[in-house]
């Protein structure tokens, strides 16, 4: 039995008149006849007689057309659904992104994502870049939101996207920011380059001043990332630390933005952050920035170009 059968059982059902299905169908008559007469014998039942000239359905015709219906209406929602997945509109999108996306970037770019594709289930969770680059070449995931490198000082600019890029007072990519290649395998695209700030509590002499230089925290108790949590975000900062001639004294750490924000708020230490930093109230905690000439540290998106998703395609295209 074929779907092409089913649905000119449907249409004769609809007409009960073979001439007026033939035409709807476009179909000669005795063409139709027969595929109405095939039908019935496959299935072993009548699903048409004549009452008194008129065409009508048996009982077993009437079950077998609701059922018939039915599949049908499956058949084409299967189609459609089964195009709109290739189009990329249907769908799981599996991201993954660091801490330090979740300000500004992780919901400019998933709001854009969710307004264009609204029915995309979207599969997300925090992942250091390390664990990312590794998911992203097994497969486990599609796109990550990730810190590519630790960043280190170069020269000149070039355009978006590519090794470096130029511009300064914004979260564009800009000079002073390093693109590392992630490593065979891999593709990414930088979608911002972001500043260290100084976290400070809101009481703190130093937060009356807008900008600070880093070796004025020398003698201040550090609230840092859990280096488990960041090892190249923890050990790039301690390095800066050590180039302005100090090393921090870590009297706290934690695993996430949030808490750290947190126990500075509390007067438990100060810290440097990533920006941009999570909203928080300027009467308990203030950023400020570092008047050292630091690098920017870049924030990209990465994928694997062997990665044929549809829905990956899709988020690509909104870059």
């Amino acid at each position: 039995m074929e779907l092409r059968q089913l649905r000119s059982f449907v249409v004769v059902a609809e007409e009960m008149n073979v001439g007026r299905a033939a035409a709807r169908l476009h179909l000669t008559q005795p063409s139709l006849s027969r595929q109405i007469a095939t039908l019935e014998r496959d299935l072993g039942v009548e699903l048409f007689a004549r009452v008194r000239r008129r065409f009508v359905l048996t009982a077993a015709g009437a079950t077998f057309l609701a059922e018939a219906q039915d599949v049908l209406r499956r058949s084409d929602e299967a189609v459609r659904a089964a195009q709109r997945t290739q189009r990329g509109e249907l769908g799981t999108l599996r991201l993954r992104f660091v801490q330090s996306a979740t300000h500004e970037a992780l919901p400019r770019l998933l709001g854009a994502f969710r307004d264009a594709y609204p029915e995309v289930v979207l599969d997300l969770e925090t992942m250091t870049t390390l664990r990312q680059t590794e998911a992203l070449r097994d497969g486990r995931i599609d796109v990550g939101l990730l810190r590519p490198n630790a960043p280190a000082p170069i020269d000149g600019g070039r355009k978006r996207g590519s090794t470096a890029a130029g511009g300064a007072g914004d979260h564009s990519p800009g000079a002073g920011t390093v693109v590392v290649q992630l490593g065979p395998g891999l593709a990414s695209r930088a979608v911002s380059a972001d500043p260290l700030v100084a976290v400070l509590p809101a009481r703190h002499p130093l937060a009356r001043r807008q900008r600070i230089r880093l070796a004025e925290l020398a003698d201040e108790p550090f609230v840092f990332y859990s280096r488990p949590s960041g090892p190249a975000v923890h050990d790039t900062i301690v390095g800066f630390c050590r180039a302005a001639g100090f090393v921090p004294r870590i009297e706290q750490e934690a695993a996430d933005v949030q808490t750290i924000v947190s126990l500075v708020a509390a007067g438990l230490g100060v810290s440097l952050l990533i920006s941009p930093t999570p909203l928080s109230n300027p009467e308990a905690v203030v950023y400020r920035e570092l008047s050292d000439d630091l690098p920017r540290w870049q924030l990209s998106v990465a994928w694997s170009p062997d990665n044929r998703s549809p829905v990956l395609a899709r988020f690509l295209d909104l870059l």
